[in-house]
């Protein structure tokens, strides 16, 4: 789990993608503590893990499919990735809970100077837009943001300098293709609407029996 607080951008050294499968390999500034086999990182908001370590080059294995389903087919040697190791207990929960499963892909449509910021207006499918709300969390290429505006299937969201400078916001342009994570609370939501669960009268009882609360046991703590 992750929360969509960038903590380093990664330059792309090696891409290789074969028929079924692909590695990518990224150089970072030192890690600390050092990163271990095995651990999830977040690149670009995709949770991947760690297959080989060389000095600061960290190599992720990646299937095919993963590459056709988000930005990552786009990326080329030597550009640069967002990257977020993956959140241990007692960590700052800075952003929104991020799982690092990529819904689908965006694409910038416009990028405006606002004062000291910058507006990023964003268009994409129905079927995610079905998951956005005003003023609610959404994950942009693993960064952790809040919807601005929001109108049919185009969004917007506002980018202050500290953000712009650390993350690959700084490289988007009108036509950038981004990976897009929908809050995962609003999935839950949107899950038991389309099943019909939801209770017509918002109670305690109905969210009980819905089980979105569990019944107190007395003396459990």
């Amino acid at each position: 789990m992750f929360s969509g607080i960038v903590q380093k951008m990664g330059e792309v050294k090696t891409l290789d993608l074969d028929e079924k499968w692909g590695r990518i390999s990224m150089e970072t500034t030192p890690w600390e503590p050092a990163i271990e086999m095995g651990e999830s990182i977040a690149v670009q908001g995709i949770c991947l893990t760690v297959a080989q370590i060389d000095g600061q080059v960290l190599s992720f294995d990646i299937l095919r499919e993963t590459f056709e389903r988000t930005n990552l087919g786009n990326v080329r040697v030597g550009d640069r990735l967002n990257m977020e190791r993956a959140l241990k207990w007692g960590d700052p929960m800075g952003g929104h809970i991020v799982i690092g499963h990529i819904d689908g892909v965006g694409e910038v449509t416009a990028v405006t100077p606002v004062g000291r910021d910058w507006a990023y207006e964003f268009t994409c499918s129905d079927e995610l837009a079905d998951g956005l709300v005003y003023k609610g969390s959404v994950s942009v290429d693993g960064v952790s943001l809040t919807i601005a505006e929001l109108k049919g299937n185009t969004f917007s969201i506002h980018i202050i300098p500290h953000t712009w400078e650390v993350t690959t916001f700084q490289y988007l342009k009108p036509g950038s293709v981004v990976n897009l994570e929908i809050d995962l609370l609003g999935k839950f939501v949107k899950r038991l609407v389309e099943r019909g669960k939801m209770p017509r009268e918002i109670t305690w009882q109905a969210l009980r029996e819905t089980g979105l609360i569990r019944e107190e046991v007395p003396g459990e703590a």
